[in-house]
């Protein structure tokens, strides 16, 4: 598939905030009933990874269907771990009050 989108964003963050981060947002996706990817191993990565400085950067597929987040190291040039959650559909179509 090509066509996707992704970013790499600035600045470092320590490896065990984002793991405290993406735990509770694996909780909220578990409670909501929404598919990931490696969420669960993702938060163990990044625990096991401590204070390390990493990068995180964002893959959206190209029908925005799924989204996905790396954690890189503090260079971008390893990736340390990878997660990928569904998107929110879209809602449908309001509902209008029959009379």
């Amino acid at each position: 598939m090509t066509g996707g989108t992704f970013v790499v964003w600035d600045g470092l963050v320590p490896a065990a905030r984002l793991a405290h981060t993406y735990r509770t947002r694996s909780r909220i996706t578990q409670k909501r009933g929404r598919p990931t990817l490696a969420l669960g191993a993702t938060v163990d990565l990044l625990f096991q990874a401590g204070e390390e400085p990493l990068r995180v950067g964002r893959i959206d597929a190209p029908d925005m269907s799924w989204t996905f987040m790396l954690f890189l190291n503090a260079t971008a040039t390893a990736v340390l771990a990878c997660t990928g959650v569904t998107r929110s559909e879209p809602p449908d179509e309001p509902a209008t009050d029959a009379k």
